[in-house]
């Protein structure tokens, strides 16, 4: 199982974007459990960033909302931001 850690950029987007929508928190909270314990699953869409996120990856809670992240270690992964494909770019 994955460790997450919230970095506080993320969980200012989150408070602004995302916790007054209640069925996209409680979408969002799925889907990152989901991201814990399968994080392969294709509900996600899990994929790499590029250009000036190159290094980071990010996987969708909705069709255009996603979670940018990057691995700290192998089961330990810092949450940077939440948002549109827009927002978080």
């Amino acid at each position: 199982m994955i460790t997450v850690n919230f970095h506080k950029s993320f969980l200012k987007s989150y408070g602004k974007r995302i916790k007054n929508n209640q069925k996209l928190k409680l979408q969002a909270i799925d889907r990152v459990e989901l991201f814990k314990t399968d994080r392969s699953n294709s509900l996600l869409k899990d994929h790499p960033l590029t250009g000036k996120k190159q290094g980071l990856r990010a996987f969708s809670i909705t069709g255009d909302v996603r979670i940018v992240y990057h691995f700290v270690s192998d089961d330990f992964v810092e949450f940077l931001d939440i948002g549109s494909h827009n927002q978080v770019d």
